[in-house]
This record gives structure tokens, sequence and C-alpha cells, in this order.
């Protein structure tokens, strides 16, 4: 390995565009912000040094042996996956081991766009994830401190708006300006009445950045044995922005399954149980985690040694089946009504899909009649598992004792031995009444409170979408004078604005039907929609509201006695 001389970012850019430099494939994805990018940028304009890359020259007799993956150029946030290399036979390229998301950030931001999710609004709206441009104002420094020029990514629409501060240049435009010809960038600056010193320095800077300074120093891998250049890989990439486990074992898969391309078929198996029902955030680490505790592995760490040859062998021979617990697994928890939102453990899935597993029970679990009962016991643990926080931390040593139970009591999901091996533990599923209770004060929206609720709502069909709805609208708790004229005590109005909120003032209603409910008065929507006494009083009773005054002006007494009616049910359900 030797130090080569330097190129510029303009020619590191050439290369990628042709595919000279590929990635390879124990490499892991692109996982830079915009705010990284932006403040790469920043320390390039500056002088500032940004650190050494390390490229493998990959023979063409080599070449054929291994994978290799494209850059990514048009970046989509959660959705952008490299595509695999199709080369010819006679290629000789340079593979990139460090310096990846350097070397995808420079090519995005002068080549392509960048596409993040806007807050707030759903990941299956397209319009949540519009195009983004890098940009840099030729008219002011940058308001952070820590910066000095003001790079930023923006949408063309944007991008247009000016002021007297205010001209966004997009960064890739200048790869179109020879640096040879200086008077290309002066005539820019004068067709676009851009006058100030601050302009042309910026302009000039950044061509001189682009085109003129070797900034990519490298050191170059000739060596062809994969084992050499893996260790190194690993050894390179033990610091700066660290690689997760996940990436550096899914890098050892990689090079060691021979009948399929791990890379691929784990990143588009993670991509398929997302998508199920209103979509998951499940990862690599999941999917790798789940593969050491289903193959029966005694040691399921993440470590380079458990991924040896032989596990790796073991993993790929029973691949199918793995996917298919999983996603069953995936399946059955979406019936339950959860998606990204409300499970707050992936881990607490690998239990049920150890035992579909070896149980040897497919899709049909989900559906078929004959296990009905068994997926109840199996929805009420999950809930249970999840506001216990038993995953929580570290949770290799839970998995592999839930594991134990299960491999040892198959004739049904073994509910309460995993309750009597767990007792006494800091894993205990056991609750207290005041644990009880203090469930009843989790908020709307809030992580656990979907589980608190689907246990007080086991009859509802969660293949339907419910939401959490306020069962007195909060639009009424927005000022204490509202609260007044609505009749409320003057000493009650503090209770009621603390309380509002929490879960005994909450209901699990169907979508369509929360949406007509709006923020009518509870009562005026009760009567409006259920006019038939049986109907109202069954409704009543489903939603924990026998014998309670639903008027607004009585909320602290009804959500004292609401509670307490939660309370009391989930006694009886969690105190088995």
């Amino acid at each position: 390995m030797s130090f080569q001389t330097p190129i510029t970012i303009y020619d590191a850019i050439k290369n990628i565009s042709s595919r000279k430099y590929l990635l390879p494939a124990i490499q892991r994805e692109f996982v830079w912000s915009e705010e990284q990018i932006e403040r790469l940028f920043d320390s390039i304009m500056r002088g500032y040094p940004i650190g050494s890359f390390l490229f493998w020259k990959v023979s063409k007799e080599s070449v054929k042996k291994y994978q290799f993956y494209e850059f990514i150029v048009h970046y989509y946030q959660g959705k952008s996956h490299n595509q695999k290399a199709v080369l010819m036979e006679d290629e000789e390229i340079i593979s990139i081991l460090d310096g990846q998301q350097r070397l995808t950030s420079l090519y995005i931001a002068l080549k392509g766009n960048y596409a993040s999710k806007v807050p707030y609004m759903r990941w299956n709206n397209p319009a949540a994830f519009p195009k983004k441009y890098l940009y840099l104002n030729l008219l002011k420094e940058a308001d952070d401190e820590a910066l000095k020029y003001n790079f930023r990514f923006l949408t063309e629409e944007d991008a247009k708006k000016r002021d007297e501060n205010t001209f966004w240049f997009k960064v890739g435009d200048i790869l179109n300006f020879d640096p040879k010809k200086s008077f290309e960038l002066h005539k820019f600056l004068i067709n676009n009445n851009l006058n100030s010193d601050f302009a042309g320095e910026c302009l000039f800077r950044l061509s001189q950045v682009i085109h003129e300074e070797r900034l990519i120093n490298y050191f170059l891998e000739e060596d062809q044995e994969l084992d050499k250049v893996l260790n190194i890989f690993i050894r390179v990439n033990s610091g700066g922005t660290q690689l997760s486990y996940s990436d550096l074992l899914l890098s050892i898969a990689t090079s060691q399954w021979d009948k399929r391309d791990a890379r691929e078929e784990i990143i588009k198996f993670v991509d398929e149980i997302n998508s199920i029902g209103r979509g998951f955030a499940f990862n690599k680490d999941f999917v790798l985690k789940t593969c050491l505790v289903l193959c029966d592995f005694n040691d399921i760490r993440f470590k380079v040694d458990n991924f040896n040859t032989q596990n790796m062998a073991i993993i790929q021979d029973n691949w199918d089946k793995i996917k298919e617990s999983i996603r069953t697994s995936v399946e059955l928890i979406n019936t339950f009504g959860f998606d990204y939102q409300t499970l707050t453990s992936n881990n607490a899935i690998i239990p049920i899909a150890y035992y579909l597993y070896k149980k040897g029970l497919n899709c049909s679990f989900v559906t078929s009649s004959n296990f009905r009962s068994e997926r109840e016991k199996i929805k009420k643990w999950l809930h249970i598992v999840l506001l216990k926080q038993i995953f929580g931390g570290q949770s290799d040593n839970i998995l592999r004792i839930i594991r134990d139970v299960i491999r040892d009591n198959l004739n049904g999901f073994p509910v309460d031995i995993m309750k009597q091996r767990l007792k006494g533990t800091p894993k205990s599923l056991d609750f207290g009444e005041d644990e009880i209770e203090n469930l009843l004060e989790y908020e709307y929206g809030k992580r656990y409170t979907f589980s608190v609720l689907a246990l007080l709502y086991p009859t509802l069909d969660y293949s339907n979408l419910f939401h959490q709805d306020h069962i007195h609208p909060r639009s009424v708790f927005t000022s204490r004078e509202k609260l007044l004229k609505l009749g409320v005590k003057p000493e009650d109005i503090d209770f009621c604005l603390e309380n509002y909120n929490k879960i005994p003032n909450l209901q699990l209603l169907q979508g369509n039907i929360n949406m007509s409910k709006g923020a009518k008065p509870f009562v005026d929507w009760l009567d409006e929609n259920y006019k038939d006494d049986i109907a109202k009083n069954q409704y009543k009773e489903l939603h924990y509201l026998s014998e309670l005054d639903l008027f607004i002006a009585n909320f602290r007494d009804f959500f004292n006695k609401r509670k307490e009616m939660m309370k009391d049910s989930l006694m009886q359900i969690l105190m088995f």
C-alpha cells in the first residue's frame, strides 16, 4: 500500500461517473445527512483537511471474483440503495475502501440531488420527499458562526427566491465552467448583477477547489487477496463515522455466501417487511440478529467471530425458512395494529419468529381459525413485554433465555413459563398495582400509549385502521376561558389542562369514524350516532363509559372514574 499523487475533486467525480471508481460489496450504504454534506463543502472552501482516502486497485482477473456497486447520485431517504455494477471481464477498477461517504456526498452535491423526508408528513406521501440540490449563497456568509460559507440543500423553486442578501448558485453548475477561462465566471457575475467582492470570492474559490486544488489524498492497495482487503477495511472503518456491526457483518456475509448475494438479499428483505401494512422500521441489525437466534447459535452477540464460515453457511442454507418466519411474524403483528410508530422494540419480534421457525409454521398462522387462541396469547405477550421494556438496552441475554424456554416448550407459545422463568429478575413480566396505575399516565401519541389502549380493547379487529381519539376533544382544552364558558369549575381548570391528553380521556376509534367525529362535543356526537339505547349502551360498555357523566363540565369526575374502570380492567389482564 502506497501514498499516491493527489487528484482534484473534478477528477474524482469524473472517475465515479465513468464507473472507474466503484464500491465493494463490503461497504455500508450511504448515511450522511444534508447538514454533513453542507459542512463538508464549507471545510473544502476554507481549506480545511477532509481526510485521506483508501482505494483498492482491482485487477482484471479479480474483478470477476467479487461484486461491486455504483455510487448513489440521486439520494432518496429510506429508499436509496446502491445499484449492482455490471462490468466487462477485461475492466480494471478502483474500489473505495475508505472515503465512500465523503465521495458519495461530493457526487450527490455536484451531479445529483438529495430527497429527505419533510417532518410530520407521511412516509407514503410522495410530496414528503422533495428533490433538493446543493446551493451556495453568493451574497452572504452563513448565519451559523461555526461556518463561513452558506451551503444549503434547496428545491429549485426555493432557490429562485432572491433578495438583497440572497443569490443561490447551484453548486453542480461549477462543473460547466472551464477553469482556464476565468472570463466565464466574470461574465456570470456581471449578467446576474453580482457586484459584491464576496460573490466573486465565493464563485472563484468554488471553481478553484473543484477544478484545480488536489484535495483527494489517497493510499492505494494493490493486493488481490480478499481476506487482507477485508481486514484493512475493518481496521480503517473502526474510527470516524462508525460503521454499525451489521454493516461489517453483512460485509463478511457477502464475501462468504457462495449461492446468494447476502447484501442484496438482506437489503431487499428489509425493504419488503418494512412495506407491510402501514410500514415498519426494521433494519439489517434486526435481520442479522434474528438469523443468529433462529439458527440456535450459542453466542448471538454481534461479533465477527460469530459470523464465521460455518455459521454463515448455516444461515445461507436456512435463509428461505428464516425469511418466511420473520415475514409471517411481521404480518402477524400488523394484524395486531402495530406499525413503525407503535412497535417500540424490533427485537421483541424475534421470539415470535423463533417460535414460528421451530414449529415450521407459515403465513397461514396469521389467518387460520385453528391458531386464533395462540395468536391472542402472542398479542397479549407482545404488549406486555413492550410495556415492561424487557428488550431495552443489551437484549442478548433475555433473547437467549426466552429462546431456551420456547425451544423446550413447543406445545404452545409458553407465556406462563416465560413469566415464571423471569420472575424476580430485572426483566420480570409481573405488574404491581402502582405500575398498572402509572400505565394510565401515558399520553396521546406517545410510544407506549397504543399498547395500553390495545390491552383495554382486546376485541377490536386491528386489521382495520384505528385512531387514538380524545373523547372530550382537545380543542376545548386550549384555554382557561374556553373551559370556564363550558361550565368547568374554576378549581378544576388546572386538572383539566394537565390530564386531558392522558389515556383516561382516550379511546380507539376506526379512522373513518374518528374523522367524522372531529371536534364535536362528545355527548352531541354520541346522541347523533347512537340514537338506539341498546347500541348506545353497547358503545359505552366497550369504551369504559357506562354510568359516567359525559358532559365536559364534569371532566374531573369523568376522568377519575374512567381511570378506575380502566385500572380494574388492566389488573385483571396483567396480573395473571
